[in-house]
């Protein structure tokens, strides 16, 4: 894979203390980008910034911690508040950070499913807060890190904090779907990647053997280079262009989705 300069460029990685997250920032500060790197608190963020530094020999002045628990929408506010204070143009937002659904039905303090929060809104109202930084110069662009278990989801629309009938499987997929879908909502160029099946806290969810994280993290990378034309909507297995499901590229459901997360982030957009 030939290795691209990325050094003027600023980029957000949710979810990077761990797994496929913390391989995209150390791939990204290698190929000199400034990485905005997001951790649950503020010790899991700084703690890998420190390991990103000491492990991977990259320059502190490239890494900046940031903290916001998905599980709370105030944070998720708060923190895009501080992002948007202190970078005010940013070329890349990956949304990575995701939870397995728990075996019981759990919900958040926003009255969220908690998979479907974590996964889904709190990026979509992430997004939708740091939207002017994203459009303050053409070619600003969203990665979702998605996965191929979208295919197998619906979007219970009377029910999607699936009260009624929970499966932790059904409950993730939907989450994924999710946020497949709002790749294709046309506010900001964005694009969802399925970055392979990996060594990480979310493979019992596919009982099968994973690739590494690096594996993981290279396909979500090349997203992120400026180089690499992307078609707004379009969904990634890996490095291949392949169709989504077809509820992604629904018209109906996009402005659907889009409805109810915004009915479900509320006072915090």
């Amino acid at each position: 894979m030939s290795v691209f300069d990325l050094s003027s460029r600023t980029v957000l990685v949710t979810g990077a203390t761990s797994g496929i997250g913390y391989e995209t920032a150390r791939q990204l500060a290698e190929r000199g980008a400034t990485v905005l790197v997001h951790g649950r608190t503020a010790e899991e963020a700084q703690a890998a910034t420190d390991r990103l530094v000491a492990a991977a020999g990259v320059n502190a002045s490239q890494l900046c911690a940031f903290a916001a628990d998905f599980t709370r929408l105030e944070e998720v506010e708060t923190m895009a508040r501080r992002v948007m204070a202190e970078h005010p143009h940013l070329d890349v937002l990956v949304n990575n950070a995701a939870t397995a659904a728990p075996e019981r039905h759990t919900l958040t303090a926003d009255g969220n499913e908690i998979a479907f929060q974590v996964n889904f809104l709190a990026h979509y109202l992430l997004t939708c807060l740091l939207e002017p930084a994203l459009t303050s110069d053409p070619g600003g662009r969203v990665v979702n890190v998605s996965s191929s278990l979208h295919r197998t989801a619906s979007i219970q629309w009377n029910d999607p904090q699936r009260a009624r009938r929970y499966s932790r499987l059904a409950a993730y997929a939907q989450s994924q779907l999710a946020l497949a879908v709002f790749a294709a909502d046309p506010r900001v160029t964005a694009v969802s990647v399925h970055p392979g099946v990996c060594e990480t806290d979310l493979l019992p969810l596919y009982g099968i053997e994973g690739g590494t994280a690096t594996q993981g993290a290279a396909h979500v990378v090349r997203l992120c280079d400026p180089a690499f034309d992307v078609v707004n909507g379009a969904y990634y297995d890996r490095d291949q262009r392949v169709d989504p499901a077809p509820a992604v590229t629904e018209g109906r459901t996009v402005k659907r989705l889009g409805k109810l997360a915004d009915q479900l982030v509320g006072q915090h957009a």
